[in-house]
């Protein structure tokens, strides 16, 4: 793959009143991805970026001035990541989310990061500093041949190990299974495999809209044959039948496990020790019509 188109912007902040259900702040260090997963609804971010370069092929590097009397927001909650990895590998070289974490030390704000890297280990003091912090994983899949048909983030290997390194050390993580493939995701095996490392275990299906159907129909239609009906059925019929079974089945399992299963509740409440819960937690539609409104904009 081609090196990235980066360049370095100067912006007024680089926190934006959110919309999200999870937090008071979106805040978002770079301008679009480079781990280019052929599925990222933020796709829709060029739109207010200026670059007609594919989106995954650029990268905005956000300068803005220091924050000022930060305990301000001392109790508001900050989603890391809502619209770009703050960890990609780029920030080993710009350091930009390592600056938002040290001007905001102290300052009582809560923090909740988004990624798919295992950079974030490197800044792990600094994040159990901040209280309640949590660190979430994207993990839709346990077959790395899938993942690196998807995107160009690191293993899933060293995403889950830096999971651990996380959850023993005391901070709260979260396995996001997103998005399910349907037919491809195997969720009970991502759940078996995690439960002993996470406090959360988010799902979210896979919502297909933009040019990124056309991408991942293509895909299937090439590489997983027998599943076109099925995507067929989902995608262009709108038929919610496979989710809401999918949905029972998910349901029945937790119980068998022991686990709760929950709709809509991050559980910030439950003991670090307790069991993880399950949760139906789909962000999908806040983020896109936050976007829509200019919700990350260089402003």
């Amino acid at each position: 793959m081609a090196s990235p188109i980066i360049q370095e912007i100067e912006v007024k902040s680089v926190l934006t009143k959110s919309n999200l259900p999870v937090s008071d702040y979106s805040v978002n260090p770079y301008v679009g991805c480079t781990h280019a997963c052929r599925y990222c609804y933020a796709s829709f971010m060029k739109r207010f970026t200026g670059h007609p370069e594919l989106w995954g092929t650029f990268l905005d590097v956000k300068h803005w001035p220091k924050i000022r009397r930060p305990e301000r927001y001392a109790g508001k909650e900050l989603f890391i990541g809502s619209v770009t990895d703050p960890y990609l590998p780029q920030e080993a070289v710009f350091g930009r989310t390592r600056a938002l974490l040290e001007q905001l030390k102290g300052s009582g704000v809560r923090i909740n990061i988004a990624t798919k890297s295992d950079l974030v280990l490197r800044d792990l003091e600094l994040i159990k500093t901040f209280p309640n912090a949590r660190v979430s994983w994207s993990v839709n899949t346990l077959d790395e041949n899938f993942k690196n048909e998807m995107d160009n983030a690191v293993s899933i290997e060293r995403r889950l190990a830096a999971m651990k390194t996380f959850h023993d050390a005391g901070v709260r993580t979260t396995c996001f299974v997103s998005p399910i493939f349907p037919g491809i995701t195997d969720v009970k095996a991502i759940i078996d495999r995690v439960r002993s490392q996470c406090n959360l275990i988010w799902l979210e299906n896979l919502n297909l809209r933009d040019s990124y159907k056309t991408v991942i129909m293509d895909y299937i239609r090439e590489r997983h044959p027998q599943l076109l009906p099925l995507y067929q059925e989902i995608y262009h019929k709108r038929n919610r039948t496979y989710w809401e079974l999918l949905d029972m089945e998910l349901k029945s399992y937790a119980a068998e496990i022991g686990l709760e299963y929950v709709t809509n509740d991050d559980s910030m409440k439950r003991s670090f020790d307790a069991l993880p819960v399950i949760v139906n937690y789909f962000y999908h539609e806040q983020i896109k019509k936050s976007a829509r409104k200019g919700g990350d904009s260089r402003a």
